[in-house]
């Protein structure tokens, strides 16, 4: 049975440092994501990468702050957020997909974590 767990979240400080974590149970995928939803607002991309990690994607409003990461002995991917503002305030979805490719789109991914909230006061 496939689960993805994450951990992490927490109401940081404006220009400071969080690391998301995601482990997932069951087995392993070709694309891992990120993504994050605010109230009122649709679900929105974050970040992607391989099943080994090498090749990764950002949306423009994270690049240079947010690094995702995988961890293949331990099963786990990563979101190191740096230089958090108070509009990256939103709860934190995991996500795997068995195909590559698409790496923005919600529908490619077809299994989601839990979520993890993000709270970034100012």
């Amino acid at each position: 049975q496939v689960q993805l767990v994450e951990s992490g979240g927490g109401l940081v400080q404006a220009g400071g440092s969080l690391r998301l974590s995601c482990v997932v149970q069951g087995r392993t995928f070709s694309t891992y994501g990120w993504f994050r939803q605010a109230p009122g607002k649709e679900r929105e991309f974050v970040a992607a990468c391989g099943w080994t990690g090498a090749n990764t994607y950002y949306a423009d409003f994270v690049k240079g702050r947010f690094t995702i990461s995988r961890d293949n002995a331990k099963n786990t991917v990563y979101l190191q957020m740096n230089s958090l503002k108070p509009e990256d305030t939103a709860v934190y979805y995991c996500s795997a997909a068995s195909l590559s490719g698409f790496w923005s789109r919600a529908s490619t991914y077809e299994h989601w974590g839990q979520g993890t909230q993000v709270t970034v006061s100012s």
